[in-house]
């Protein structure tokens, strides 16, 4: 049975959908003021594993992604826009932000080979929908006007800080907590914005503004999922305020639970400090595909359970392409079967591993401990390598665990590796791959010298060797007799 960690209840529960095998899930995106970067790549990946594994399970998925494209950053751009071009109206500006971004959102799509989700609203498509539920919100006496400023009242809704674990006083210093002389209460937050200079607006029953942030998930979630959602997902920092206000308006609304389970993803530091531009260590999805491949980073981002926080270093990519290197040897070894289905699989160590792969999913989506059965895969292949005229079922099962494994993971294995020993993270955009015009008597003699070093024990010379011979084209692949062998990439 599959258990998922609740943020709400700060345990793990047994996963029951509100429909039988129907999940509704709600996970927020991105917000388009500019370019996606490690951490987006995070969350888009691994709500694409998950899913991929709820349908496994036999489960019908729907999953909604929002796009938020009206933002206090987005329009601080767009008027940096507008000083150069000052002929531009705001509206304009804003396009050009957000138009651009939501493109090359969809590129970093195609470049880490996941797809859209369901439904990917816009929030600017849906402002009705959020006015809507503000005046049901106001209606109840939940919410209230203030000149044109429409609140939320924190205080009415007994349950707040249940999701962030916070008291009033927590709440009151935390992140994106508004003060302003008009609200009841400092605690309470914007749903509403009236209109100021140089924004973006639209006309409301308050007046022309715009709105609040957290109000357009609430919205966007009930119109394309209904009042409750089986999973609603996203990374810790958006725990408080947003998703504790998004689950307060929801609630105060209609009165139903709005998520059944929250999933929340660690978040991802940069050789162990915060990503920021002002550090420098900014990255994107399109600069970082550009230097390795969409496997090696997919590969670094299962290295910690999901909700466990992640580490982007020099050292963490060099240990991520040497496990796409051995991916890419069984890749090569299974090339040439036919993969059997997998109820067909009768070998009980293939079956075994088979079977882990899902217990470990079972438990919170435990993706690391999924990934390492590979490496008892890998020990098996070489295994049946060393008899291949009697292994020709066993290699056809193998195959069959391997492809299953790819899929979960969302891995091709098919583009062009970039080699641990020759990655440079800060170096000039390209592949620093170099291939050789070795001949096979020259191979043979460098792998009969690595030999000799191995047996001398200095790994050290003899792995410097090998990392010469993947510079040059040449992937070398031990076997548990000793012996070694080549093949071209």
């Amino acid at each position: 049975m599959l258990s998922i960690y609740n943020t709400l209840t700060a345990k793990k529960e047994v996963f029951t959908p509100l429909k039988d095998k129907q999940v509704n899930m709600y996970t927020c995106g991105v917000t388009v003021y500019d370019k996606c970067h490690l951490g987006h790549g995070r969350s888009l990946y691994i709500f694409e594993v998950i899913r991929r594994y709820l349908v496994f399970k036999g489960f019908g998925v729907k999953i909604v992604r929002n796009i938020t494209d009206v933002d206090d950053k987005i329009i601080i751009k767009a008027n940096q826009i507008r000083e150069k071009q000052p002929e531009l109206s705001i509206d304009k500006a804003v396009s050009e932000v957000t138009g651009s971004n939501i493109a090359a959102y969809y590129e970093d799509l195609n470049r880490l080979g996941l797809p859209k989700a369901d439904v990917e609203p816009k929030a600017t498509d849906h402002i009705a929908e959020m006015i809507a539920l503000i005046q049901e919100l106001v209606k109840k006496n939940a919410a209230y006007n203030r000149e044109g400023n429409v609140y939320f009242r924190v205080k009415n809704f007994a349950d707040y800080g249940r999701l962030s674990k916070r008291d009033t006083e927590e709440m009151q210093s935390g992140a994106r907590v508004e003060v302003a002389e008009d609200k009841d209460d400092p605690l309470d937050f914007a749903l509403w914005k009236k209109a100021k200079d140089n924004e973006p607006v639209w006309d409301s029953p308050w007046g022309k503004g715009r709105p609040g942030w957290h109000i357009e998930c609430s919205a966007m979630a009930r119109k394309y999922l209904g009042d409750t959602l089986d999973i609603h997902g996203g990374g810790k920092d958006l725990i408080f305020p947003h998703h504790e206000n998004e689950r307060a308006q929801s609630e105060a609304l209609t009165g139903k639970t709005f998520s059944r389970y929250w999933i929340h993803h660690g978040l991802i530091t940069v050789n162990k400090q915060k990503m920021a531009k002002s550090l420098g260590n900014f990255i994107t999805l399109e600069d970082i595909v550009k230097k390795i491949s969409s496997d090696t980073l997919k590969i670094f981002y299962l290295s910690a359970t999901y909700h466990s926080p992640l580490d982007y270093s020099e050292k963490s990519i060099h240990e991520a392409v040497r496990v796409e290197e051995r991916l890419r040897i069984i890749e090569h070894r299974l090339r040439e079967y036919q993969k059997c289905s997998i109820d067909s699989i009768n070998n009980a160590e293939l079956k075994n591993m088979y079977d882990r792969i899902g217990q470990a999913m079972d438990d919170d989506f435990n993706m690391p401990q999924a990934f390492s059965v590979v490496f008892d895969l890998t020990e098996k292949i070489a295994e049946y390598k060393l008899n291949e005229e009697k292994s020709k079922d066993l290699f056809s099962q193998a195959k069959a665990v391997f492809e299953f494994f790819k899929d979960l993971f969302v891995l091709n294995l098919r583009d062009v590796v970039v080699h641990a020993s020759t990655l440079e993270l800060k170096s000039s955009v390209g592949s620093p791959r170099v291939i050789a015009d070795l001949s096979e008597a020259d191979i043979l003699d460098l792998i009969e010298k690595r030999t000799m070093l191995r047996r001398q024990k200095k790994f050290k010379d003899a792995d410097i060797l090998r990392d010469d011979l993947l510079r040059k084209g040449i992937v070398l692949e031990d076997f548990p007799n000793g012996k070694t062998e080549w093949r071209r990439k």
